[in-house]
């Protein structure tokens, strides 16, 4: 039996050919009660009636899904297209041909979803970089203004307020040079030298660098009890660097007076190495790990401000580990702390 949920156009038209056909034989034969002119007039109406309807379903019905496909996928026909609209669509059943429709709506949903994500990025981003230049702009502006105004007369503040202007222009300086930095990871016009190198001996090498600012806060920054033995990673030694400089770095301005810094070293499967920097800090709420690396997102607007940064660190350090082919992650809890992990590729002959 034919499954009517599947039927073609070719076992439409016979169902209907058929119908007049009998009806036809039937008629032919109440008036002539001769069985071989109704079964030949049977014959005759079930051919011309089977490629009549067949014809005008192809023609016409089949026409309108060919134009639909097209506007499904909004390029002109190849040759094996062609060959696919004359030979195999026609045999498509509708409701198979509703179901592209459908796949090809829900596609089209999920890429207008993505836009209007990305549009709201955008102007999530635009605003926040608006704000981020404003802020030191703005400063900077109101102290060269007190100056003129007479304040460079005055001994007293004349000093202050040019440091503090000073420091606002460092601030747009860095912050140029961070967007910049992203820019060229980007397009990729930073090529990746990479080489090998122990990952241990990178490590130290910040540690010694930020000593200052963890001896400011009492952090004691080392390597996991375990982890000393030297592995050799194959990446851009100073993009490494950078990435190490920023975490540790956040961990510090994140973490707890006489808190802790433990950088964590595991070859996982002999090709890849997982590095990981915890610390014992303020933590991260969960609602804000899924963004914590997209550019100028902060979460704490103010608090974080008042720390310093550009905001786009660890979006720096997540194109970085992109570009060598590897991902970074986070895991925090409130109160407890974070633990930021990256893998790179191990040692290359």
């Amino acid at each position: 039996m034919w499954e009517t949920k599947n039927i073609t156009p070719s076992q439409v038209s016979a169902i209907i050919a058929l119908a007049i056909a009998v009806a036809g034989g039937l008629v032919n034969l109440f008036f002539f009660r001769i069985w071989w002119e109704p079964l030949l007039n049977f014959a005759m109406l079930f051919a011309i009636a089977f490629f009549l309807t067949h014809y005008f379903i192809q023609r016409f019905i089949y026409r309108k899904i060919k134009l639909i496909y097209k506007f499904i996928y909004q390029t002109k026909a190849t040759k094996r297209e062609e060959f696919y609209n004359k030979n195999i669509l026609p045999q498509k059943s509708i409701d198979e041909v509703s179901a592209d429709v459908a796949k090809w709506a829900t596609r089209r949903s999920e890429e207008v979803e993505k836009l209007r994500q990305n549009e709201a990025y955008r102007k999530e981003f635009l605003q926040n970089l608006s704000h981020e230049f404003k802020t030191p702009v703005f400063a900077i502006q109101g102290y060269v203004d007190t100056l003129l105004n007479g304040a460079l007369e005055n001994p007293e503040v004349n000093r202050r307020f040019l440091d503090n202007a000073y420091k606002n222009v460092n601030r747009l300086v860095n912050l140029i040079d961070d967007l910049d930095e992203i820019s060229k990871l980007e397009s990729g016009e930073q090529p990746l030298q990479p080489v090998n190198f122990t990952i241990q001996e990178l490590f130290r090498e910040v540690f010694e660098s930020l000593s200052i600012k963890a001896h400011e806060k009492n952090i004691s920054c080392f390597i996991k009890k375990g982890c000393e033995n030297p592995i050799t990673v194959h990446a851009d030694k100073e993009k490494i660097r950078q990435v190490l400089t920023n975490l540790v770095e956040n961990a510090i301005k994140y973490g707890k007076e006489n808190g802790q810094l433990e950088a964590s070293i595991y070859n996982t499967d002999g090709k890849n190495i997982l590095v990981e920097i915890s610390d014992d800090g303020i933590g991260i709420a969960e609602e804000h790990l899924p963004r914590i690396f997209e550019r100028f997102y902060r979460t704490d607007f103010g608090r974080s401000r008042n720390i310093g940064g550009t905001g786009l660190g660890l979006a720096i350090c997540k194109h970085i580990i992109e570009a060598h082919g590897h991902s970074i992650h986070v895991r925090s809890k409130p109160d407890v702390g974070s633990t930021f992990g990256f893998t790179l590729s191990g040692k290359k002959d």
